[in-house]
């Protein structure tokens, strides 16, 4: 029992600081460590710990990545920033397009991805414009969070809990879908305060090396391609609305019909899947479940409990999956907490908590790492105070909009 927490205690660390101390390791690497030493030191079998994995979400994960990645390399997310950025309009009108394209986008599709494809034309298409790109890259980051939280398939934990808790495509929504569009309009309303006499760039302030007509690198708009996507992907949300089949395995199956393809290299398509983040759910799959299995978190919650810190409530559990997020990350979070999720609407409060904390500081997720580094590697720096001025008070606003909406409004 102590080998396991141990192992558990140094997962977590390593989920919670990014590495560990004198080691350059990542998160999935710690996980996947972690697990292997409960393998070797035959603290659980390896039937046990195959039980562990829920192969249904890694399959969610695995073929929803696959499409976002053949929208990418067919070049429509590119196409469809470069289409709305290139709009003659004044900026508010600019900002509230782009925002509304990313949470779109993210709502349906990984928003890492969307991220990683509309920085680049976002940054290029303001500066030909001259405007200040700022504001313009913040509204990806937040909008991507925000969007994200709308549908089962919108992040890599909300799929998480979507097969846990085996909720319904629909019933997520009911309580996600009018959330996340609020949170939308406060990205808005945020940015359109705190820029408001700041939409011009001044030439001083102009990053290096970035081409002002087009985003470097984007791929060319491939319409066979991109109609391919489309009609995988309307597939697999009429079967995950309208039937009751497996979705890990029909989001598995669409994934490798993508891999089926006469234009791009299934190398190429496999090069680009985020196998870290599969890794890091199979670790954390493993090590959690070796860690229920000793029983001590239920003696723990049980203490909490005591103490008057009940994590089945779901104000403490919403509380807590928002907090825990920006300091854990996300998946580990919710994979922590998960077990405790019992009243009906805890697994959207968790959702929605885990997503909208995001927004609050710039390592509180991926997408908003992408977009900061993306701006860095062109000459553009965001600080973390510069994104956590607009980002702090975004979280905490959209997080009440959304406790709001679930306890009091459905």
């Amino acid at each position: 029992m102590s080998m396991v927490l141990i192992v558990f205690v140094v997962v977590y660390l390593g989920m919670m600081l990014g590495h560990l101390p004198w080691l350059k390791v990542d998160r999935a690497a710690i996980a996947l460590g972690g697990a292997v030493a409960l393998l070797a030191a035959s603290r659980l079998t390896e039937t046990q710990a195959l039980a562990s994995i829920d192969f249904s979400t890694i399959g969610m994960l695995f073929g929803l990545m696959l499409i976002s990645i053949q929208f990418e390399m067919s070049g429509l997310y590119a196409a469809v920033s470069a289409a709305v950025a290139r709009v003659r309009t004044p900026p508010p009108v600019l900002l509230a397009l782009l925002i509304a394209l990313a949470g779109a986008m993210s709502a349906f599709l990984t928003n890492d991805v969307v991220a990683v494809a509309m920085t680049p034309v976002v940054l290029a298409i303001s500066l030909s414009r001259g405007l200040n790109p700022v504001p313009f890259l913040l509204a990806i980051a937040f909008a991507t969070n925000a969007g994200s939280v709308a549908t089962i398939i919108g992040s890599p934990q909300n799929m998480l809990i979507g097969e846990q808790l085996h909720l319904s495509f629909a019933g997520f929504m009911a309580y996600t879908a009018v959330p996340a569009l609020l949170s939308l309009a406060v990205v808005w309303l945020a940015l359109m305060f705190f820029y408001r006499d700041r939409w011009r760039l001044e030439r001083s302030a102009a990053p290096l090396g970035v081409a002002p007509a087009a985003a470097p690198d984007a791929p060319r708009f491939d319409r066979w391609e991109t109609g391919k996507g489309v009609l995988v992907l309307g597939f697999v949300l009429y079967a995950f609305i309208f039937t009751d089949w497996n979705r890990g395995l029909v989001a598995t199956s669409a994934g490798a019909f993508m891999l089926f393809n006469a234009r791009f290299m299934s190398r190429s398509m496999l090069h680009r899947m985020d196998w870290g983040l599969l890794i890091l759910f199979v670790g954390l799959f493993i090590v959690n479940g070796a860690f229920q299995d000793t029983g001590m978190p239920q003696q723990l919650v049980a203490d909490l409990k005591t103490a008057g810190f009940d994590l089945q409530h779901s104000g403490v559990l919403f509380a807590a999956s928002a907090i825990l997020s920006d300091i854990t990350s996300n998946v580990p979070t919710v994979m922590l907490l998960l077990p405790y999720a019992s009243d009906p609407a805890a697994g959207p409060l968790m959702a929605l908590a885990s997503g909208l904390s995001s927004n609050l500081i710039v390592i509180g997720s991926l997408a908003n790492i992408i977009v900061v580094d993306a701006a860095n590697a062109r000459g553009l720096n965001i600080s973390f105070w510069e994104f956590a001025k607009v980002g702090v008070p975004v979280a905490l606003t959209t997080l009440l909009v959304a406790w709001v909406w679930v306890r009091y409004l459905m």
